[in-house]
């Protein structure tokens, strides 16, 4: 007789994902054997391991301010192989309520869109600050 066992995803998979998908040309893909992975223009800004005996349930970005704040919570540590650029992993998903990870989420996705290239930012519909790439007009005057 041949058994079929279904394993029941953990419930914050399912709510993280369809925020994380509701963010505007968020995208998703497994990767890395069983990490579902979410992305702005191919870059990662939120990470849900699939397999339930990790100790990751979440991996985000945040500001060097907010990671020193957060890695104090308990619950809370820096992220294995990414903690030097700033992202935090959530090894208890009550170290916080979910509209705060909700908050850390879309943080952490604006954060990854303003620094994809500027040309990927236009064309994903995000007003360029074009006054930083503008090059400074000569107060010279032209001399008939």
């Amino acid at each position: 007789m041949l058994r079929v066992y279904i394993l029941r995803m953990a419930s914050h998979i399912d709510w993280i994902r369809e925020y994380c998908l509701s963010l505007p040309h968020a995208t998703e893909g497994i990767q890395w054997g069983n990490d579902l992975l979410f992305r702005i223009g191919n870059k990662i800004f939120c990470g849900v391991p699939l397999e339930p005996t990790s100790a990751v349930k979440m991996t985000v970005k945040c500001t060097p301010e907010r990671f020193a704040e957060l890695v104090e919570i308990e619950g809370i540590i820096p992220a294995p192989y990414a903690a030097r650029n700033h992202w935090i992993a959530l090894v208890k998903m009550d170290a916080l309520r979910q509209p705060e990870i909700k908050e850390l989420i879309g943080n952490s996705y604006q954060l990854v869109l303003e620094k994809l290239p500027k040309r990927l930012q236009a064309e994903l519909g995000k007003p360029v600050n074009k006054s930083k790439s503008k090059p400074k007009q000569s107060t010279r005057r032209k001399v008939k």
